[in-house]
């Protein structure tokens, strides 16, 4: 008699949970700060990311940013996806799944309702186990563009001065920057062009306003690459 073969059973359809949780950054007061709003329910922590599920036929970066925009009440200049974490640390609607996405705003750009808040990157209240960790892949993320992409122009005005242009490079990197180094840095990049003109800073000599203006030469990076000394 002949065995029949076993029939193979596929497994009971579930349905995973997806959670988009967007990490918004921006410079504060001297600080990098991230966005929080504050938790609803019965949630053991006061504050959270904000996050969605998405909706049908809306992609992961749609969703992040209608996510950011419902929460800021404008659009972020720039998202990138910084990975899915499925594990077992608590996340505040249970998703089995987070697509984190860090987003940048200038910081001239405050939260557009009253339940979110900026807060120090360094200095973060608690957050649900999952959202730390979502934090922490953003900050790091974003650290290792810093000289790969230009990422520090997205969170200046048209014209700056090369010193406030470097200290959104240090509040990004988080650490102090050389500045002679960080000038001829920059200058190899070919990244800025001076304007004709000049805004005065304390009780210094004017210091000369630049734009962000690359030029196309070939072989040149479009980040800048600096030695990272401590000042």
């Amino acid at each position: 008699m002949r065995d029949r073969p076993l029939a193979l059973t596929k497994p009971a359809a579930r349905r995973t949970a997806l959670a988009v949780d967007v990490v918004v950054l921006s410079p504060r007061s001297d600080t990098l700060a991230v966005l929080l709003s504050r938790a609803g329910g019965a949630a053991r922590e006061r504050w959270s990311l904000p996050w969605d599920t998405p909706r049908p036929g809306e992609g992961l970066e749609d969703a992040a940013a209608r996510v950011a925009t419902t929460v800021l009440g404008v659009t972020p200049v720039f998202f990138e996806q910084i990975g899915a974490l499925a594990d077992a640390r608590r996340h505040p609607g249970d998703a089995d799944v987070s697509i984190g996405i860090a987003a940048l705003v200038p910081s001239d750009v405050h939260g557009g309702t009253r339940d979110a808040e900026w807060f120090p990157l360094d200095d973060l209240p608690a957050l649900p186990p999952r959202h730390r960790t979502v934090v922490d892949r953003a900050a790091s993320v974003v650290r290792q563009r810093v000289d790969q992409s230009p990422l520090a122009f997205r969170l200046l005005p048209s014209t700056f001065t090369l010193s406030h242009l470097q200290s959104v490079y240090e509040l990004l990197l988080g650490r102090r920057l050389h500045k002679a180094s960080f000038r001829r840095a920059l200058q190899a990049s070919y990244l800025v062009e001076p304007t004709d003109e000049w805004r005065g800073e304390g009780r210094g000599r004017p210091a000369q306003l630049f734009r962000y203006a690359p030029r196309k030469r070939r072989g040149v990076r479009r980040g800048v690459r600096f030695d990272l000394f401590m000042d």
